[in-house]
């Protein structure tokens, strides 16, 4: 375990948010997961950029460098918030975990399953939600924060389908197939994150979305669209079998 201490880059933002009363617990302990989250996110871009650079794609491996900065910047952010609702911007995280390296296939093969689990997937997710989110909060410091945060997912997505578009026809036959037979588990994994980040029982006064606090109900079934209308849709179009991959692993709403 080690420390996570966003306090002074929390406190570079300047964020001022309405006092949130009786939502003062929830929003604190909302923003500081979310800070968590996307610090962490920071690690994943860092990997996915060695892996990269490790099979001579520089242009990218410094696209992925420059979203882990963006990440880290979120983080402050959502500290910021925090810290602005009376909480601190401070955690205990665990040790982040490598990025991985699939030595099932080829290097390349690797980095085409690492950027559909982070780009195509989670960061599409995050724009669908994030997305809402930002659609329910009156305008203010706190949705100029967020719509910073909504937009740079925004080009992580964009990234992560261009890539894929662009190097998934240079395969050879075995390592498309690594890559789709890796479907069923970055659509489970990604399932399995989401549902426990999104609290089913997570309702709010109609003021919550002020803070960014949205409804648990709500949210799984944006998040479930999301995939069915967005995301297996556009792999299926890049010649995917991803919406059998998708029954096949996919858990109950």
């Amino acid at each position: 375990m080690t420390q996570l201490d966003l306090r002074a880059a929390a406190l570079a933002h300047s964020l001022v948010v309405p006092p949130p009363a009786i939502l003062q617990r929830a929003v604190i302990a909302t923003w500081h997961g979310r800070m968590i989250q996307e610090h962490g996110s920071s690690h994943v871009f860092d990997g996915l950029a060695a892996q990269l650079a490790a099979i001579g794609d520089h242009t990218d491996a410094d696209e992925c460098r420059a979203f882990a900065a963006e990440e880290r910047a979120h983080g402050a952010m959502c500290g910021a918030v925090v810290e602005a609702a009376g909480g601190s911007a401070v955690a205990t995280i665990a040790a982040p975990r490598p990025v991985p390296a699939h030595a099932d296939t080829t290097p390349r093969a690797a980095v085409l399953r690492n950027i559909i689990s982070v780009a195509c997937l989670s960061e599409t997710v995050a724009v669908a939600l994030i997305g809402a989110e930002r659609l329910e909060m009156p305008d203010g410091p706190l949705r100029d924060l967020l719509t910073r945060i909504w937009s740079d997912e925004v080009g992580h997505a964009r990234f992560g389908w261009r890539y894929v578009e662009r190097v998934l026809p240079e395969l050879t036959a075995d390592e498309r197939a690594a890559v789709e037979r890796y479907l069923p588990v970055a659509l489970a994994a990604l399932e399995t994150h989401e549902l426990a980040h999104l609290p089913i029982n997570a309702h709010w006064p109609e003021d919550g979305a002020t803070f960014g606090l949205c409804d648990g109900s709500d949210a799984r079934e944006l998040f479930y669209d999301t995939v069915t209308d967005v995301i297996l849709p556009q792999l299926e179009a890049l010649g995917l079998a991803a919406a059998h991959a998708w029954q096949s692993t996919r858990s109950v709403p």
